[in-house]
């Protein structure tokens, strides 16, 4: 089974291209933190190219942008090409299968995107902010 599953942050904003098809492709690279700081006490990051395929693309590209905070499910898959110097060279990319925008609403300074927001109840006179209700000792069965 090849399943990599990464939260990070994007390192600059996406790009969106398309396949001699008409497929879409959008292209991101994502910083990510390792768990563990290293025995100078500095942490590490490792950066990952993801690649979102279709209509995660479009979503990709109309939402994402440099310094949100994402979570990828997706497959590692290995690459060679040829450098300019005539080495060849690998590279490993991770083809996104889902794409979880993880940057609150409120960080999202000047963005288009708004979540949907749910309705605020109303509040009786009983009720407190987190929405419990007051009662006294005496509704208690025991």
């Amino acid at each position: 089974m090849n399943k990599i599953v990464l939260i990070g942050n994007l390192t600059h904003d996406p790009e969106t291209r398309s396949t001699s098809n008409g497929v879409t492709v959008c292209s991101f690279t994502i910083a990510v933190n390792r768990r563990f700081a290293s025995q100078g006490g500095e942490r590490q990051t490792d950066f990952f190219r993801i690649n979102a395929w279709r209509q995660l693309g479009d979503v990709c590209s109309r939402y994402l942008a440099k310094g949100r905070k994402v979570a990828v499910i997706g497959e590692l898959q290995a690459r060679t090409y040829e450098a300019k110097d005539g080495t060849t060279r690998m590279s490993l990319d991770v083809s996104a299968d889902e794409v979880e925008f993880l940057t609150p609403k409120s960080d999202d300074q000047g963005s288009s995107y708004s979540a949907p927001t749910a309705p605020r109840p109303q509040q009786n006179r009983n009720q407190d902010v987190a929405g419990f209700t007051d009662i006294s000792s005496d509704d208690i069965p025991f």
